[in-house]
């Protein structure tokens, strides 16, 4: 079956919509994994564990988003020559990206272990919770090639167009996942280490899969094993855009690591209500980033194209969407904030779901700002901009976390400072980030510095 789609071709928005939508259900996918693994390690193997697995999942992310932001950033790239239809460049570009990320991955895998002890203090895991998060860790971080792997093939074939097979692998890989998850830890017994091993598992077999199908199946890598010389200026050419996209993702998750330190500071209640209320934000906006991502793709197939006119139209279009959607979710998030807080919390838990509803009347009005910063990030990157993604991320992150160290320290506004910091993040990244765009345009769309 033809899976790939040329998004110069055809109805703008359609093509984008169409291309979202395997992305969208791919993550929602992984959030109900994410979700169910929570529920198998804490219900089968106490508290103790679940913090354990917790604070793990943390760490990963953070590991993770380093891979995910190179493989984005050559992703960009990928598009961009596929719309040139220059497949020389295109594979020269692939394999100074796979040599890049190989690299990459290889150092981060040495460092998590060499580091591991070290890690111990840096996150403050309590002694009780160490040796459960030692013996997860041991064997979580054999996965980091596959991770990678996956990462790699997905964003390539996202970027000749292709959005269905990086689902398919992902479902049969989260679906194996949950069934292992059952049968080493419910089964087998074998605690923390069992519902690491089940997830090294399904890495590798759909890291091992993804990466079979796109040497057999994709006609970009047709011919590509022949002559692996790689150029250091393409290196550098491809390190240029994917290490600024690296470290755009690598600011996100440490500054939401900085405001969840300040969260604790404020006890129980309010680390639990932020806790739910984080997972309620995660289903929420997740459509729009996967559309940010899927707009991404479009823009940099149409940039490489030459296609202006349609980039224009697209990004009329995209924007008139993600505001849309975000503005119907926003007031379904409001409206049914304390019905989505007792998913998580029981009934009787009154000051966890009043904290959680009011961060969600907060923050969940303002979804359409994520929604267009989302696409804000995706076009320059798509534009060979990547710098100013760093730019914008550093301000919405950077605004959101000094507000909320600098309002949550007024008695008179105390927590509340901390919810209200996110939209005034996000405004002021969109208005930077909307200006440059209608200074710089023209230029931009033209490939000018």
């Amino acid at each position: 079956m033809h899976m790939n789609r040329d998004l110069t071709q055809g109805p703008v928005m359609r093509s984008m919509l169409l291309f979202s939508v395997p992305m969208i259900v791919g993550n929602l996918l992984q959030q109900g994994y994410n979700i169910a693994d929570t529920l198998i390690v804490g219900r089968f193997l106490g508290s103790h564990a679940l913090a354990a697995v917790g604070s793990s999942f943390t760490l990963m992310t953070f590991l993770t988003s380093i891979l995910l932001g190179l493989s984005m950033g050559s992703g960009a790239l990928f598009s961009i020559r596929f719309g040139q239809r220059d497949e020389d460049g295109l594979r020269e570009s692939i394999r100074a990206s796979f040599v890049l990320i190989a690299g990459v991955t290889l150092l981060l895998t040495a460092a998590s272990f060499a580091c591991l002890q070290k890690l111990r203090g840096f996150l403050r895991v309590p002694g009780e919770v160490w040796p459960l998060m030692r013996a997860y860790l041991l064997v979580i971080f054999c996965g980091i090639p596959a991770i990678s792997a996956y990462n790699f093939f997905a964003s390539l074939l996202r970027a000749v167009g292709n959005s269905v097979v990086p689902l398919i692998f992902l479902a049969g890989s989260t679906a194996l996942n949950i069934a292992l998850d059952l049968a080493f830890v419910i089964g087998l017994r074998r605690g923390v280490a069992g519902a690491a091993e089940a997830t090294v598992i399904a890495q590798a077999l759909s890291g091992a899969g993804i990466a079979a199908y796109a040497l057999l199946r994709c006609p970009q890598l047709r011919g590509i094993r022949r002559g692996w010389h790689v150029r250091p200026g393409a290196v550098r050419q491809v390190a240029g855009i994917s290490l600024l996209t690296c470290v755009q993702q690598s600011v996100m998750n440490l500054g939401i690591l900085m405001v969840q330190g300040l969260v604790n500071s404020f006890g129980a209640t309010v680390m639990a209500a932020f806790a739910a209320a984080v997972k309620i934000d995660a289903f929420a906006y997740m459509p729009v980033q996967d559309f940010g991502n899927a707009f991404s793709t479009f823009i940099a197939q149409n940039y490489g194209a030459g296609k202006r006119e349609r980039i224009r139209t697209g990004l009329r279009g995209a924007v008139l969407t993600s505001v849309g959607f975000s503005v119907a979710v926003s007031a379904l998030v409001c409206a049914f904030a304390p019905a989505l807080m007792g998913l998580f919390v029981s009934p009787g838990e009154t000051g966890i779901i009043a904290e959680g509803v009011r961060y969600l009347r907060i923050e969940g009005a303002f979804y359409c700002g994520i929604g267009c910063l989302f696409l804000l990030y995706g076009l320059y990157r798509a534009l060979g901009r990547p710098g100013m993604s760093v730019v914008l991320t550093v301000i919405s992150l950077g605004t959101r976390v000094a507000l909320a160290y600098a309002l949550s320290a007024v008695p008179g506004i105390g927590v509340v400072g901390i919810w209200w910091s996110v939209p005034i993040g996000w405004l002021l990244a969109d208005l930077t980030g909307a200006a440059y765009y209608l200074a710089r345009g023209r230029t931009l769309l033209e490939g000018k510095a």
